[in-house]
This record gives structure tokens, C-alpha cells and sequence, in this order.
């Protein structure tokens, strides 16, 4: 098997990369761009040389995107981010950065005040006066849907804060009910190979609304590279050992919410997909870069060598009808493997039992969490919310706005 650190084949080595429009920022980024979770924490210890490698050689191979969180390192990777750009004036570098889970996780806490003093503290860690990109972090679902928030949201960019905002979200019903505010200018979405459900619902939707796709957790944290086995043994200080199960966060965070050993076997089987001279993860990246919708995809890097290997995926060649069926036909065996119902919306938890609301075409109701459950993923088709009439749509927009609370305009 290709070693998926290994510096990427000399034929597909470029410096110049596609770029494509960022939604509504007005912006082109990289095709390829650079998730810096790993450079602050949560994925074992980066030192800091070692993270400022990551950077440089990340933008050496083209990329002019780097995503970051004011919560990644207490604001460490953020801070790495803004002594680089400075040391380095002419790499033309966007950088998008993530708010809100600094705090506990109520809607009430996403107010205008917070707003202002969370975009403060990245907007001092980053080194600038405006924020190319504010995302929301994943809040409460309903957070999603609030007027309020995004007219919060309005002053942060009316006061120059902020060029532009837009969402991270769990699910496919967040990313329709912020697609709908006519402000979002882009949603952040986990997509890979195990992870299909955005395609069909969500994409189409942000590309009638001219909101760009920002692809996360693109190698299913680290499975579709391919090189771990059953007996791989994570640090302490990893989510892939103490979030297997959404014991911190969202358990679709870790591994795509797939069950270790299960996306281990699965891996396995991704892998053989590869064209020749290109790894399993160069594959994974290629597979979402050609999704239509997709702005950019960010896979996290901890060596620059690792850097430099993402950013080749953006020169491979297009993957050809049977790789994209043989995707299709891996991804539809996963769930009965993994001991998984048909993948619907997984919303926060209701309570404290452990049962969560599924999005059906009728009234609301409740199924446990099951052992294998792919976490957050998407509903298709119709759904209905608690006291309302099912709701069915002609098109992917229709349905970002039946879940929304204002239209977009241009």
C-alpha cells in the first residue's frame, strides 16, 4: 500500500491550484485548503516548528485556504496562523475561523455581546483588524434557524468585524435552515466517501443559493488514509481515543461516527479503489473535490509531508465512473455492516436517555441511538419538525427554505 505521508508522485507536484468561489464571500480559495485542527489540539502534540512547517508547506503546494476555531488549542492554532501570515506577507492566504464553543453549549448563548467579544479574542490571536470568514461552530440546532443570531450576525460584518459569516453544522437540516438567511455565505459540512447524505440534500441547495461548500473531516479522521489496522493505538490526548463514542463532542466528529474496526474493514476496501500512483487519501480528496457544490475541502495535516500529499489530490485526474460507483456500492454495504438503520438526521440529544429526534415524513418521533449509527448524518426527501405538517419541496432550495426563516435575495 502507498505510504499516505510520503511526498506526493513528481507527476502530479504543482504550485498552482484550482481555485473556485467561495459562496457569497466573493472570494476563490484553493480547491485543497488546510483544516489546523491538529495544530492545536486534540490529535496528540504538534510542536510548534513542526506546526509552522505544516503552514509553509501547505502554501509552497497552492493552498490559499486555511480553517481554523478560536477552541482549537484555547486559541493555539489560531495564534500559529497569524505569526505565520506575518512572517510570511506574501502568501495570500483566507482564513476562515470557527466561534462559539468556547462557551456552554445554550442558544441563549449566542447573542450579539458574545459575538462580539469571541470575534475580538480571534481577531487579536489571527493579527487583523477583519476576519476574512466567521463560522458558527456547531451550535444548538435551533440556533440555526433564529433570526436573531444572524441579525447578530449582520452587525458583526456592518461593523467591519467580519467580511463574512457562515456555519459548521452536524447535520443536514442545520445546513438547509442556514442556507435559507440571505447573509450566510458559506456552510461547513462533514463529507467523505462514508459520508454521503450532503450530496442529496444539501448541495444542491447551497448552489441555488449561492452559498459555497466547505468539505470537513474529509479522510473520516484519518480511516481513509488507509494505514490504521484494528491494533492501532491512539495518544491519550486524541479524540480518536476518548470521543469513539461522542463522550466530548459529536461522535460524527471521530471517524465520521463509524465504528472503528468497521471503517477499518471499510478502509480496506476504499483503498484498493486508488488509481495508480496516487494514495488512498489523495483518492478520498479527489472523489469530494469533484462533488458539484464543493468550494473547497480542508484535511487536517501534522507534518508537512502530510501537507504536501493533501495538496497533490487537487492535480490528480478526474476518477473515473467506476471508482465514483464502486464509492456508491461501499458506502451502501457500510450500513448493514456497521449494524445501522437507513441513515437519517441525528439532531442534538433530547434529554438525558440517550434517544435522539429522527426527522421522518410525519410526526416526530424518537429512536435510540444504535451501536454503528453513522452519527449526523442526513435525511432525504420530506421532513416534518415538532408541531408542524410534514413538509415536501420540488427542489433542494424549496427545502433549505422550508426550514429556514427568511428567503435569500441575488
Amino acid at each position: 500500500m502507498n505510504d499516505p505521508d510520503a511526498p506526493h508522485p513528481a507527476e502530479f507536484r504543482m504550485h498552482f491550484m484550482e481555485q473556485r468561489l467561495l459562496g457569497r464571500t466573493g472570494r476563490n480559495v484553493s480547491v485543497v485548503g488546510l483544516g489546523t485542527w491538529q495544530l492545536g489540539a486534540d490529535w496528540g502534540a504538534v510542536r510548534e516548528e513542526d506546526a509552522l512547517g505544516v503552514l509553509d508547506a501547505a502554501v509552497e503546494e497552492g493552498v490559499t485556504f486555511f480553517d481554523t476555531a478560536d477552541v482549537y488549542g484555547d486559541g493555539r492554532s489560531e495564534q500559529l496562523i497569524g505569526r505565520y501570515l506575518r512572517e510570511r506577507p506574501d502568501a495570500d492566504v483566507f482564513v476562515a475561523t470557527k466561534m462559539g464553543r468556547r462557551a456552554e453549549q445554550l442558544p441563549e448563548n449566542y447573542v450579539l455581546d458574545n459575538f462580539r467579544a469571541w470575534n475580538d479574542r480571534s481577531r487579536q490571536n489571527l493579527g487583523v483588524d477583519t476576519l476574512d470568514l466567521v463560522q458558527l461552530h456547531c451550535p444548538p440546532s435551533s440556533v440555526h434557524s433564529s433570526g436573531e443570531v444572524f441579525d447578530a450576525l449582520d452587525t458583526l460584518v456592518a461593523e467591519k468585524r467580519v467580511a463574512a459569516y457562515g456555519v459548521s453544522v452536524e447535520t443536514c437540516a442545520e445546513a438547509l435552515a442556514a442556507i435559507a438567511h440571505p447573509g450566510t455565505a458559506s456552510v461547513q459540512i462533514i463529507l467523505n466517501p462514508f459520508r454521503l447524505k450532503p450530496l442529496e440534500e444539501v448541495l444542491g441547495a447551497a448552489a441555488e443559493a449561492g452559498v459555497g461548500i466547505i468539505a470537513r473531516v474529509p479522510l473520516a479522521s484519518g480511516l481513509l488514509s488507509g494505514k490504521y489496522t484494528k491494533e492501532t493505538v491512539f495518544a491519550g490526548d486524541d479524540h480518536r481515543t476518548y470521543n469513539r463514542h461522542g463522550e466530548a463532542f459529536d461522535q460524527g466528529e471521530t471517524f465520521s461516527g463509524i465504528d472503528f474496526e468497521t471503517g477499518v474493514e471499510a478502509a480496506a476496501e476504499f483503498a484498493a479503489l486508488a488509481p495508480h500512483g496516487a494514495t488512498p487519501a489523495q483518492t478520498a480528496l479527489r472523489w469530494i473535490i469533484q462533488q458539484p457544490g464543493v468550494s473547497s475541502v480542508i484535511p487536517g495535516a501534522r507534518s508537512a509531508g502530510q501537507a504536501r500529499a493533501n495538496a497533490a489530490a487537487a492535480a490528480l485526474p478526474a476518477l473515473p465512473e467506476t471508482v465514483l460507483g464502486s464509492v456508491r456500492k461501499l458506502y451502501d454495504e457500510l450500513h448493514p455492516r456497521a449494524g445501522a438503520p437507513p441513515l437519517v438526521d441525528a439532531p442534538r440529544p433530547l434529554d438525558t436517555t440517550g434517544r435522539r429526534a429522527v426527522r421522518t415524513p410525519g410526526p416526530v418521533v424518537e429512536r435510540p441511538v444504535r451501536s454503528g449509527y453513522l452519527a449526523g448524518d442526513c435525511v432525504t426527501g420530506s421532513a416534518s419538525v415538532a408541531g408542524s405538517v410534514p413538509v415536501r419541496a420540488t427542489s433542494a432550495y424549496q427545502r433549505a427554505l422550508a426550514f429556514g426563516v427568511r428567503r435569500p435575495v441575488g
